[in-house]
């Protein structure tokens, strides 16, 4: 049995742990989660004249501010909202609240928060109009086998929308950190062609794959490191070190990191991925290992009987 890359339970931990803070520094994640949202101004071009979304699901939600929007932008949808840390789903039912700080219409629909697994989404076949995901596929190992649960809930015809960091995502403080200590300190990251390849596989067409790279900077890398923890990003790898790293590696860690310096303080470099592609028709045949498996009803095979 393999060692798996993530421990969920951290996961969840840290995210639980920022669900209160968490909106005050994530302008990151706001920067990447108004790129996808205007992603969606496609699906309501006339030209299309496809109907509007009848449920939505909004995965990795986090304090349901994409909930919101996705609302505000299709009143009589259905908003599903799941994430796995249930502190952030309070936060979200508070926010998603028709007196809330984003919805203004008293009359729009509240979205449904749920406290659920993106491994294993408890949602029947064929059940979703549109999967939208911000920033939280990189934490899933197995990007393929989530494909295609995404693909097995979505209708035929169905949008999956969703971004995730790339692996030049924080690579300084990778490099800073092994300096200092064997243990890895940044996870790795799925690139954009690896991304793409996971999306055929899984028997998704039509799909859309763009790279941006955006650069934060920071007085120190305490203060780095103080935002990482702030946002539930602390490290997850199974792998990691399970104590403290120590006053003595992280003063090695901040002074590699120093080669990084410029006027304006110490960069952290984020390359976010996202990516768009749509669900096939029935009856188009699952792809696991590049194999395409063919389901075939049992009542439908015709049976000849000898006389």
């Amino acid at each position: 049995m393999t060692t798996p890359m993530f421990d969920t339970r951290q996961v969840r931990r840290a995210f639980s742990r920022s669900a209160q803070g968490y909106d005050a520094v994530a302008g990151l994640q706001r920067l990447a989660e108004t790129r996808l949202l205007e992603s969606l101004d496609y699906l309501d071009d006339p030209a299309l004249a496809r109907k509007p979304p009848q449920r939505v699901l909004d995965l990795g939600c986090g304090t349901g501010h994409a909930s919101a929007l996705l609302q505000q932008r299709w009143p009589k949808a259905e908003i599903l909202s799941f994430d796995l840390a249930l502190p952030m789903l309070r936060q979200a039912r508070q926010a998603t609240k028709p007196a809330g700080r984003w919805l203004s219409n008293p009359f729009a629909r509240t979205p449904l928060q749920v406290c659920a697994d993106a491994r294993q989404l408890p949602l029947a076949d064929a059940s979703i109009d549109v999967i939208f995901s911000n920033l939280c596929l990189q934490w899933v190992e197995d990007l393929g086998a989530v494909l295609n649960g995404f693909r097995r809930v979505l209708k035929p015809q169905g949008l999956l929308l969703f971004s995730t960091f790339g692996p030049e995502t924080l690579w300084e403080l990778r490099d800073a950190f092994a300096q200092a200590d064997r243990a890895p300190h940044v996870s790795p990251f799925v690139d954009t062609a690896g991304i793409g390849d996971a999306l055929i596989n899984a028997g998704f067409f039509q799909p859309v794959v763009d790279r941006d790279e955006e650069v934060t900077r920071y007085p120190d890398l305490s203060a780095l490191m103080h935002e990482l923890r702030a946002l539930g990003a602390t490290n997850a790898l199974a792998s990691r070190r399970h104590t403290l790293t120590g006053r003595g590696r992280f003063a090695d860690a901040a002074d590699a990191y120093e080669v990084h310096r410029t006027d304006a303080g110490l960069p952290a470099t984020w390359e976010i991925i996202s990516a768009m592609a749509w669900a096939p028709e029935h009856g188009a045949p699952i792809r696991e290992g590049g194999v395409d498996l063919v389901s075939i009803p049992a009542d439908s095979i015709p049976i000849r009987r000898r006389r």
